[in-house]
């Protein structure tokens, strides 16, 4: 490597690394929880991954440049030109996800997405546990979204398998290693390369108070304020 040329950048924001680590952390948590039949644990990660989904949404539009959409969301032509070159569409490095990488990032989010969102409505088979919109459907359409909801893990599931074959495909035939920018959040590139713009803390609070505010209000059962609890009827 040409010391000369080469520059380290910070690449991946705080937010998007405490996302990708939370998801590590929380998914595998998800599935132990369920199968433990802890479902009142289960339940209260699941609003965790409320929070931590819908901030990550909102940070694709308000964060740091490598973090929005717009950065690595790319149209067939800038896939087509990335497999043919392995580089950006202006010649460079990719800088951030490349536009291949950026359809597992959407698939796994919107599983994701999707998910947590399928888990709000479920119902276990005895109508125990039950997430905190499934007043909000009949029994019938909650039986059908939570047997998608099952579906949904599995589908999860071979979007990590890929994912980590992408990680170890790259690391062996490309000799590039992706896993350390999320740790640590900079990367070293063998030519010069412009810094990512970073977001402004005030977008950072923006994002924090609108996926605070989803979270309340899933948890109230989609009340911002709780309603108050039922009159009991105690004359004889």
């Amino acid at each position: 490597m040409d010391q000369n040329k080469s520059r380290t950048i910070r690449l991946w924001d705080l937010p998007v690394r405490l996302f990708h680590w939370s998801v590590v952390l929380l998914v595998p948590a998800m599935w132990a929880t369920y199968k433990a039949g802890k479902m009142d644990l289960h339940i209260k990660l699941g609003l965790a991954l409320v929070f931590i989904v819908g901030f990550r949404i909102l940070w694709g539009f308000l964060g740091s440049e490598s973090a929005r959409f717009t950065s690595f969301v790319k149209g067939p032509g800038a896939i087509r030109a990335y497999l043919r070159s392995g580089r950006a569409g202006n010649g460079g490095p990719v800088v951030g996800h490349n536009p291949l990488g950026a359809l597992s990032v959407l698939g796994l989010l919107g599983l994701m997405a999707a998910q947590v969102t399928l888990g709000l409505f479920a119902t276990d088979t005895d109508a125990t546990y039950s997430g905190p919109l499934n007043y909000w459907v009949g029994s019938d359409l909650a039986e059908t979204l939570t047997e998608l909801h099952e579906i949904g893990f599995n589908l999860i599931v071979l979007m990590v398998v890929i994912h980590l074959g992408a990680i170890i495909y790259y690391a062996v035939a490309k000799k590039e290693r992706l896993v350390p920018p999320m740790v640590t959040g900079n990367k070293t590139y063998d030519e010069p390369v412009a810094q990512p713009k970073g977001a402004p803390l005030w977008r950072l609070a923006i994002a924090l108070v609108l996926a605070g505010g989803l979270t309340w209000w899933v948890y109230h059962g989609g009340h911002f304020v709780p309603p108050p609890p039922p009159a009991y009827d105690i004359s004889y």
